[in-house]
């Protein structure tokens, strides 16, 4: 993660101010969203790193935020590359980062990287099988709406008039985080408060936020034109490979495949989703044509 993250911070260095201000801000966010979470017993702590931050137990891994922040930051290349409607973008990086997450966090809390707390209230079973073979729906909730929160707000503020200036461009991923935040704390608290009244769980919640996303994409992809012989920098494709290969290497050399059939057939369907997905950006990005697709 480590090497990720400088391969990062080399490629945003040459892109510029702005490139390497919206890394470290994923950085900053990424750290604050854990320490936050953890501190506030949000349902999970996380074991021992190398690297931590904090006081046990509410102290956390700074491999964690990089991990946030070479995602965030490689999936908005992608997008930038693709040149879609703002929405559209931050909906796909955030889709990007969903794959991602729905390969790594199956095997990372079976690693002991993390622990969630219906270990202690549910008993081992039931913190195999709850939630998405053991991690709660919310916790993917949550993800999409980070990313399309920081990526959005990042978007909207640099097509700002005060853009053209560097310390705009410097001080735009601080304003997207505060602005990220209160965006999410409205819906990770009241909003999902009053719709838990209703009915709405997080597995609801996260069903139509995927499902919005995927409009939000498809509607963007059918509006762009394809641009002659883009080309996506290697970073954009060592991040999701490295987090793919990586844990679905660890899914079969622990035996975890032994333990759930559907667990197995959805960590290789997501895995194979995954080389899908970037073999179709390739196509897509290289394909020379100026048609809209």
């Amino acid at each position: 993660m480590y090497i990720l993250f400088a391969l990062c911070c080399m490629h945003a260095w040459k892109r510029g101010a702005g490139s390497m201000a919206y890394l470290l801000g994923g950085l900053g966010f990424g750290l604050l969203l854990e320490y936050v979470n953890v501190a506030t017993s949000a349902g999970y702590v996380y074991g021992k790193f190398m690297l931590m931050l904090g006081v046990p137990p509410n102290d956390i891994p700074v491999c964690i935020g990089m991990g946030w922040a070479v995602i965030m930051y490689t999936a908005r290349l992608v997008t930038d590359a693709l040149h879609v409607p703002l929405w559209a973008a931050a909906a796909i990086d955030s889709l990007l980062a969903i794959n991602i997450d729905l390969s790594m966090d199956v095997v990372a809390y079976r690693l002991h990287m993390w622990h969630w707390d219906w270990e202690n209230r549910a008993g081992v079973e039931f913190s195999l099988t709850g939630g998405w073979f053991g991690i709660p729906y919310g916790n993917f909730y949550g993800w999409l709406l980070v990313v399309f929160y920081y990526s959005s707000f990042a978007r909207l503020l640099e097509k700002t008039k005060l853009a053209k200036h560097t310390a705009w461009r410097i001080l735009t991923p601080l304003l997207s985080i505060l602005l990220s935040q209160i965006a999410l704390y409205i819906s990770l608290f009241p909003l999902s408060d009053w719709l838990k009244l209703l009915g709405v769980t997080s597995t609801h919640r996260f069903i139509a936020v995927l499902a919005i996303f995927a409009l939000l994409a498809v509607a963007g992809l059918r509006q762009r034109k394809i641009q002659t012989g883009a080309k996506l920098p290697l970073v954009t494709w060592l991040v999701p490979a490295w987090f793919h290969v990586y844990f679905i290497s660890w899914f079969f050399a622990a035996g975890f495949y032994q333990e759930n059939g559907w667990m197995t057939f959805w960590s290789i369907t997501n895995f194979i989703a995954g080389c899908i997905i970037h073999w179709l950006l390739y196509k897509t990005l290289t394909k020379r044509s100026t048609a809209s697709i």
